[in-house]
């Protein structure tokens, strides 16, 4: 799996799973980024199909919708969507 390191300063293990083409979870790597926080992702859209199946179960494990981007924090905190505010209240600080 092809799961990117984006360097920063952060106390907290932060997974970003998103879509090449999702313009929220774009804007959602750019907060990331304005905010120099520490963060891994993956663009699920451009896995292999063998890799999709079990993605798609993580996803679903953390938001059973299954929707983009789905933000997972110390393996404990799930933010669904671009929710600038949540994301700022959780790993923000």
């Amino acid at each position: 799996m092809d799961i990117k390191h984006v360097p920063g300063k952060s106390k907290d293990k932060v997974m970003l799973y998103a879509l090449s083409t999702c313009g929220w979870c774009k804007k959602t790597k750019k907060l990331f980024d304005s905010l120099g926080i520490e963060y891994h992702y993956i663009d699920v859209d451009l896995v292999e199909d063998e890799e999709k199946e079990s993605l798609r179960k993580e996803i679903m494990r953390w938001n059973p919708r299954g929707s983009f981007p789905t933000i997972v924090v110390n393996d404990q905190i799930c933010i669904v969507g671009y929710d600038e505010k949540k994301i700022n209240e959780v790993i923000g600080k």
